[in-house]
Parts: C-alpha cells; structure tokens; sequence
C-alpha cells in the first residue's frame, strides 16, 4: 500500500502551518507541534531536514523559530516529502533493475513505472499554498492511465 510516514506527514502540516502563521509566517517547533498533537522530538527533526533542504529558514533567538523560505506557491508537497523521505519509489525495480527474480517476466513494469509517474506528477503539482486553501486544491488535470 502506497502510505505517507508520519514523518512526511508531520512535514507537510509544519509547512501549511507555517504558509497560513500570523506571525510573519513564522512559528516555533513546540507552537506546531503544540497545535495538532505532533511529539516535539520528532518534529524538530522533520523540521531540521526541511531547513537543511532549503525549503525553512530556522530563525534564531528567543522569538525564533522556522518560516518558509521561499513563496508557498513555489513549494509543492513533493519537494517537501523528498526534503524528509528521499525519493518515492513504488516499486524496486525502478530504481534496482535485475534485482527481482520476475524481471525478465514482468508484464507489469511499463504501467507501475507510469503510475509511479503520474503520482510524482500530482504531488509536484500540489502547492503548499494548495494545502492551505480550506477547500484545497482545485481540481488537479492528471491523465487517466490505461493499463
């Protein structure tokens, strides 16, 4: 089953919190975590790697905090999920070919690679300003895939 971790899940709440933050658009780790039940320890360390990818400005100080570092219309899910996971793999053959013992049988491997496609596609296509519409996002144009 194809399931976001906690992790990436926790790191795209931080950044729609951050896009939506009255505070400058800066928060602190315990103000986030504090809001939606997320164990600190574990969120500073999402929002470690967010700020190591680029994707936060960490803001020192006794008001610091973190606040997004670039427009949240220029920020997709998928950059975000990549800053916490790596990369989304659906399936090891994408990325380890030979390596599985139906390799040279497979007569799923072309449709799996476009599904794995067409969801890197919707997730670059999800903006952080998306997520923090109250409705979301409009409807995202994604071809249907003929398997």
């Amino acid at each position: 089953m194809l399931k976001l971790t906690k992790k990436a899940d926790y790191g795209l709440i931080a950044v729609k919190h951050l896009a939506v933050s009255g505070r400058n658009g800066a928060a602190s780790a315990k103000e986030i975590a504090d809001s939606y039940g997320i164990p600190l320890p574990l969120l500073a360390k999402v929002l470690q790697k967010l700020g190591k990818s680029g994707l936060l400005l960490s803001l020192p100080g006794t008001n610091g905090g973190y606040k997004l570092a670039r427009d949240p219309k220029t920020i997709s899910a998928l950059e975000v999920i990549r800053a916490i996971e790596g990369p989304i793999i659906l399936t090891s053959c994408f990325t380890s070919p030979g390596h599985c013992e139906q390799s040279e049988r497979c007569n799923v491997r072309e449709p799996l690679r476009r599904i794995h496609q067409s969801i890197l596609n919707v997730l670059g296509t999800i903006k952080v300003s998306d997520l923090s519409e109250d409705d979301g996002p409009d409807e995202i144009d994604v071809p249907l895939l003929a398997l």
